[in-house]
């Protein structure tokens, strides 16, 4: 098998693993760009392909997320990862590691943890990679990975999620949301929201969001039910989708454009968490990106005519 076809075979993997490190897709893709350029420089052929590859995409994720850390320090509002629509790498036997690690909900308790926690438990928790392989990926001694698996461990017990309705289950209660939502129906939208739940906007200071979170079923069923009819007066689309393993949509203004992607986090037949990324950086890779300053000035056009 020649470097190339090897590469092409792991790449899933690698974008996988180099994914829930960084949280950003176009990042990942660079993470496993550059893993490529290191393999295919290399004078000697590694005895394993899946560990120097792993090895090499962990160590360069590692590095993009020390410095990506200084700029989500300074990031405008809430800071979400990018979408994504299809995990690439599939495993029948670690289906539901993989599907719970790469929710939004995990992906943010992950932002808790240091780069080298946040790699260790990847690659141990999610993948199931030996100490040996994790301590050689890492630069760190088998003793050393398992103390910061512990840490990690310890970091993300108290808030993991878990989603532990079936997907039909959650397909069923997303297509009566999203029905509800692009009716303006507050009542219906009500019945599926949790007591506390929470909507939350991403728009990183580029886009209209929420100033602030909005918190309880009332208050967030009201918000829902009276901002998105006025969306869909102005023919923007709302195109249900998987996102991050859980159900969600993309919006897209009239000329296709993305305008935001909405993301529900289900649990116990009820929507926990309702979020909504709008930052232009984070969507362009699902296609050319609407103008959302644009769309809320026309959003506000509409509703300051008479009916």
């Amino acid at each position: 098998m020649s470097k190339v076809e090897e590469f092409a075979e792991l790449r899933p993997l690698l974008f996988s693993i180099a994914y829930r490190i960084l949280g950003s897709v176009g990042e990942a893709e660079d993470a496993v760009q550059e893993t490529w350029l290191r393999f295919d420089g290399s004078a000697t052929r590694p005895t394993s392909a899946k560990a120097f590859l792993s090895a090499a995409v962990t160590r360069i994720s590692i590095d993009v997320l020390r410095s990506a850390r200084v700029r989500r320090e300074e990031y405008v509002g809430p800071w979400f990862p990018e979408p994504l629509l299809s995990d690439p790498y599939e495993d029948p036997a670690r289906a539901v590691e993989l599907a719970d690690s790469v929710s939004m909900a995990a992906l943010l308790l992950l932002e808790r943890l240091s780069p080298l926690e946040r790699a260790v438990f990847v690659l141990r928790e999610v993948f199931a990679f030996g100490f040996d392989e994790i301590a050689v990926a890492v630069g760190r001694s088998e003793a050393a990975c398992r103390q910061l698996l512990v840490r990690a461990r310890r970091h993300m017990e108290a808030g993991r999620p878990r989603f532990a309705a079936d997907r039909q289950e959650r397909r069923e209660l997303a297509t009566r949301f999203f029905d509800a939502l692009k009716d303006g129906d507050v009542g219906g939208l009500r019945e599926l929201l949790a007591a506390d739940v929470r909507m939350v906007g991403d728009g990183g200071g580029k886009a209209p969001q929420l100033a602030k979170a909005v918190v309880g079923a009332e208050n967030v069923a009201r918000v829902l039910g009276t901002v998105f009819p006025w969306l869909i007066r102005i023919d923007v689309s709302c195109e249900p989708h998987e996102i991050n393993g859980q159900p969600g949509a993309i919006f897209r203004d009239r000329d296709g454009k993305v305008l935001h992607v909405l993301v529900l986090d289900v649990l116990d037949g009820q929507v926990q968490t309702v979020r909504a990324v709008i930052n232009p950086d984070k969507i362009g890779h699902l296609g050319p990106v609407a103008d959302a300053w644009a769309v809320d000035r026309e959003v506000k056009r509409v509703r300051r005519q008479p009916n």
